[in-house]
């Protein structure tokens, strides 16, 4: 599936309704996905979420329309869709940097965020094999370090390094890795884990435990850092975008054995 002409039809939407309501149904509608999966998409395609590619593209507007014409600050603010002059103040200033009085004064603090377009020839890839299976409950022994999507592709493999070096003598190697995120949406991550499905008594070690569930598994012939990022980067941009699963609000894991490394995302009945 080319996913690309949809979004592009989406974002042709947004663009033509800055000045109205925007309603997320639409934009799943020409995208071709419920709304659940539609933010999540949107966000690892274009590398914003809708809501905030929404505002920095009505504030850029917002900018022109002050310096170009003699419209008011609140008619300017109604304009695109704020509720208050005050409101729409805080957020311009936050953009741009200048506060939309001061427009008229000193435009060189005016920024666009430009409108996303994806070229709709890209090549396809090939298909993602998957399998879904049904585990019980999950216990595992660990410690977890603070990340977030810009830090993720970094923080897990040097932090599963330096961990690994302290504990490798004497527990062995770790067999799992987890990454848990900030809502069932799976859009933002805040920890990544290395973990153990064996007892440990150790006072800096975490227990984890992870209810029943049914996961999709996505089979890695590796357990090179490289590798692993590649195919989950093509499950966040290919496959969730058609997939009709519904995902649970549990963390996704990383299982290591027999020098393969298996993917599995949490999904609900």
């Amino acid at each position: 599936m080319n996913i690309y002409p949809k979004i592009n039809k989406a974002i042709e939407y947004i663009e033509n309704n800055l000045e109205e309501k925007i309603e997320y149904k639409k934009i799943a509608q020409l995208m071709q996905m419920n709304e659940y999966t539609v933010q999540t998409a949107f966000l690892v395609l274009c590398d914003i979420s809708i809501a905030d590619y929404i505002r920095k593209r009505r504030l850029s507007n917002a900018g022109y329309d002050l310096y170009s014409t003699n419209e008011s600050v609140i008619d300017i603010a109604i304009k695109y869709q704020y509720t208050s002059a005050t409101s729409f103040s805080r957020a311009f200033e936050k953009f741009h940097g200048i506060k939309p009085s001061e427009v008229k004064k000193s435009p060189k603090g005016l920024k666009v965020y430009s409108r996303i377009n994806f070229d709709e020839k890209e090549e396809e890839r090939t298909s993602i094999e998957y399998s879904v299976i049904e585990k019980e409950e999950i216990i595992l022994y660990g410690k977890g370090i603070k990340t977030d999507n810009s830090k993720i592709g970094k923080d897990a493999p040097r932090f599963w390094r330096e961990e690994q070096e302290k504990y490798l003598d004497k527990y062995g190697e770790f067999n799992y890795g987890m990454t848990s995120y900030t809502d069932g949406s799976r859009k933002y991550s805040n920890k990544y884990w290395v973990l153990y499905d064996k007892e440990i008594n150790d006072k800096e070690f975490q227990k984890i435990i992870i209810p029943k569930s049914k996961w999709i598994v996505f089979r890695i012939d590796s357990q090179e850092t490289e590798d692993i990022q590649r195919i989950t980067d093509r499950f966040y941009k290919e496959f969730i975008i058609s997939a009709k699963y519904k995902f649970r609000e549990l963390p996704e894991l990383e299982y290591y054995h027999d020098d393969v490394t298996d993917l599995m995302v949490p999904i609900e009945d």
